[in-house]
Order: C-alpha cells, then sequence, then structure tokens
C-alpha cells in the first residue's frame, strides 16, 4: 500500500513538472495567441473534450509542415480546430487543407475557430466518417498532399494509413498523434481498441519497405505519449 502511494505521489509530482515546463516553453516561444486561445475557449464552451494537441505541440506541428514546404495538408480528425489552424498557418498563400471531422456540432465549431483565424479559404472541414470521407477524396481523383496528420481515433489508424498513402506522393510525411498511450501499446496485457489499432500501424509502417519511420515519446502537458513520423518513399 506504501508503494502504490509513493507511486501516485510520484507520478502526480511528475505531471506538474511536466506541465510546469510546457508552461515555461509555451510562454517563451509561443505567448499569447488571439485566434488559437480563442478557439481553445470557443471549444470549452462547447463541451468538446480537450483533446487537442498542446500548444507547443502545435507549434511542432507548424514548423514540420513549413520544413516540408507543404502545399497540401491533410488532417484526419478536427476537433475544435486548433492544430488544423496551427498547420493552416504552415501553408504559403495558394495553399489548401483538408480536416476531416466526424461530429457536425464538432465541425461546426472548427469551422467558426478557423473562420476567425483567418484561415477559410484555405481550410475546409469535412463531415462524416472518415474513411468514407477518404475514399470519396480518392475516388474524385484529389491531387496528393505534402502533409498527413492523423489525430482520430486510434483503432482505425491502419485503415487511415491505407487511404492516406493513396493520397500521398514520394516525399510526403505523415504524422500521427497519441500513439504511445501511457505506454500501453507495447503492455501485452492491454487489448483495448486503440492500442491494438496502433500496434497494427506499427506493424504496416514497419513492413512496408516505402516507408522510413521514427516514433518519439513524449510528457508534458497531455502527460505521457508521443509522435510516430514516417516519410513516404518511392
Amino acid at each position: 500500500m506504501l508503494g502504490r502511494v509513493i507511486q501516485t505521489e510520484s507520478r502526480v509530482m511528475n505531471e506538474q513538472t511536466w506541465q510546469a515546463v510546457d508552461d515555461w516553453f509555451c510562454d517563451r516561444l509561443i505567448g499569447p495567441d488571439d485566434a488559437l486561445d480563442g478557439a481553445l475557449a470557443a471549444s470549452a464552451k462547447a463541451g468538446l473534450r480537450a483533446i487537442n494537441v498542446a500548444p507547443n505541440q502545435g507549434k511542432f506541428l507548424h514548423l514540420l509542415a513549413r520544413i516540408q514546404g507543404a502545399r497540401r495538408i491533410l488532417e484526419i480528425g478536427t476537433l475544435g480546430g486548433y492544430s488544423a489552424i496551427w498547420l493552416g498557418r504552415a501553408l504559403p498563400d495558394d495553399g489548401a487543407m483538408v480536416s476531416l471531422e466526424f461530429s457536425p456540432e464538432n465541425a461546426a465549431v472548427a469551422r467558426a475557430n478557423i473562420a476567425r483565424a483567418g484561415l477559410d479559404a484555405k481550410v475546409t472541414v469535412m463531415t462524416g466518417l472518415a474513411l468514407e470521407s477518404l475514399d470519396a477524396l480518392i475516388a474524385q481523383g484529389e491531387a496528393p498532399f505534402d502533409f498527413v496528420f492523423i489525430d482520430a481515433d486510434k483503432s482505425n489508424n491502419p485503415t487511415y494509413l491505407e487511404r492516406a498513402l493513396k493520397l500521398s506522393r514520394p516525399g510526403t510525411v505523415i504524422v500521427a498523434d497519441n500513439v504511445v498511450r501511457e505506454g500501453r501499446v507495447t503492455d501485452p496485457a492491454h487489448h483495448e481498441d486503440d492500442v491494438v489499432g496502433l500496434r497494427r500501424y506499427f506493424d504496416m509502417l514497419a513492413r512496408d519497405k516505402r516507408l522510413e519511420t521514427t516514433a518519439v515519446q513524449t510528457v508534458g502537458s497531455k502527460g505521457w505519449d508521443g509522435f510516430a513520423i514516417t516519410v513516404v518513399g518511392s
């Protein structure tokens, strides 16, 4: 019992430290931002879950897309549009982004947030099942995307990857969020759908010789998780 109490206290201290470090980074490197702060406030008011990326993670995605020189971005999982704003800001003037969201209510919040950020001419939010939206994009011959961000239900990550590859080109960067799940991804005792989906996702990444992938663990205001980053080869 004592050991469990010590473990719990240690975890709380770790999480407090992670939060403090994230706050320190964000204060110095990001600062206040009316569009982004307003998107979070509007999402909270609408009752959306606070599962958006952290501000420093949003800027990480933004910089990755800029480094990639992305002109076309695909996002799977819009929520309230917070990460869509970060990614949309990475686009050039003639760039375009498509973000997929299952919930019409979430999509309405996201569209309003994106419009307030001045990005509604670049960012389109499609509603409906992501797999159906992806199949529609494929069927209509959508041009390849340069950057793909996967941040929806993890149980479907393998099928999202399969579809995303059909909408990619050699050099496309694919980033998947929440791939560590506090270490559950490697723990054979865990069989929940999201964890099983992530294991299958990594198996697909490892098997496909066209793909170069790494994964990094993250700790911070969003807890212990991580990103997988893939580059599509020829």
